[in-house]
């Protein structure tokens, strides 16, 4: 992050997945000099690359998902870990030096309660209780951890407010690089950049526990991995991004970055079909399209919940998608940790008409323009 960088700017700055953040806590001496530049060409190598890049500015490891009870009731998830680099001298000797901050949040999304459960913390890394460890992902902050085992599942502890979720994430498909082979560009300037790569169709089991009481679940997921060091150009305010697991085994990806004039400034999308065959779609390719907004009565932030999106590649009739809310209220406010206030949450996702998968999706920007 940078000294002024939200977490909602977070994601955009590395990949609008996700996720996101918005102001990080605490000023900085760095400068983007002082951080390795994202550059196109540069392969992404594995099993390293699941770890962190502390010499990046930015980078978070961003899980959402749907799960079914065992009355077959749905319920959508988000947990996420962001590291942000300092800019703190690295000659400090001193155990107590801020060189890396890591922030969470969590997020447990029913319907029948109408309203989102989220959590959040935040904290200097040292001393083992809060660390993104490099050579594989191994990220903790208190009691809340998320580690990738030598099967490549994915084993998430997050003891929230009002809500505990102990989740084992399973890969069922090969990884999905986004833009050029992990190259994802985000805007039309030079080092506007990130380095990204998805694990849609992830096979979820464990459990929730919500007011003392703790149930079985299970469902899929998506995650992303995003770093950065570049910020999104000054004139954008925000952007919508989705991840969807299609029900026929594809996956979808798709964002665009807003103006503060509310025009698209910047677009793509990535579509992996069921035979696994994989479209790239460029920034004219993509359009988003407001259908119905929701207004939270605890922000007054007006939000697109419901959004049409049309891919086309020039050969025939758009290719159009349909996004609808598992509930309106999904607004996750985190000013006590990256300083946004966004709406992220569980959505059903139609194709031409007809069901087609379940996804997130994640709008910023829609309370104030991000502060770069």
């Amino acid at each position: 992050m940078l000294r002024i960088l939200s977490a909602a700017s977070i994601r955009v700055v590395c990949a609008c997945t996700t996720a996101l953040a918005a102001s990080i806590i605490a000023a900085s001496p760095g400068h983007a000099a002082d951080f390795a530049r994202v550059l196109a060409g540069k392969p992404l190598v594995f099993p390293q690359d699941y770890g962190a890049h502390p010499e990046y500015r930015t980078e978070w490891w961003y899980a959402t998902g749907w799960l079914q009870t065992p009355d077959k009731k749905p319920l959508g998830f988000q947990v996420t870990f962001f590291r942000s680099a300092t800019g703190a001298d690295p000659g400090n000797p001193s155990k107590f030096a801020p060189r890396q901050l890591i922030i969470a949040h969590a997020a447990l999304s029913d319907p029948a309660l109408g309203h989102l459960l989220h959590d959040q913390k935040s904290a200097r890394e040292g001393f083992g209780l809060a660390y993104a460890k490099t050579g594989d992902t191994d990220v903790k902050l208190d009691s809340w951890s998320m580690q990738r085992d030598s099967q490549g599942n994915y084993r998430a502890s997050i003891a929230g407010k009002g809500f505990t979720l102990n989740l084992v994430l399973s890969p069922s498909q090969p990884l999905l690089l986004q833009g050029e082979q992990g190259y994802s560009q985000k805007g039309p300037g030079p080092g506007q950049a990130s380095y990204y790569y998805s694990e849609p169709q992830l096979r979820v089991s464990g459990t929730v526990a919500r007011a003392g009481k703790e149930i079985a679940v299970t469902g899929n997921a998506w995650l992303d991995h995003e770093w950065s060091t570049s910020v999104l150009d000054a004139e954008s305010s925000g952007w919508d991004w989705l991840g969807a697991n299609l029900d026929d085994g594809g996956a979808l990806m798709a964002f665009q970055i807003r103006g503060k004039d509310g025009r698209q400034v910047w677009s793509h999308a990535t579509l992996r079909d069921a035979a696994g065959k994989v479209t790239q779609y460029a920034a004219a390719q993509v359009r988003f399209t407001p259908q119905r907004y929701w207004t939270s009565a605890a922000t007054n932030t007006r939000y697109p919940v419901a959004t049409a999106m049309a891919l086309t590649d020039g050969k025939g009739e758009p290719d159009m998608w349909n996004l609808q809310p598992l509930s309106d209220d999904q607004e996750l406010d985190s000013r006590r940790s990256t300083g946004a206030i966004y709406w992220e949450g569980a959505v059903t996702v139609q194709r031409n008409g007809k069901p087609a998968g379940r996804g997130y999706l994640e709008l910023t920007g829609y309370n104030k323009a991000l502060k770069l």
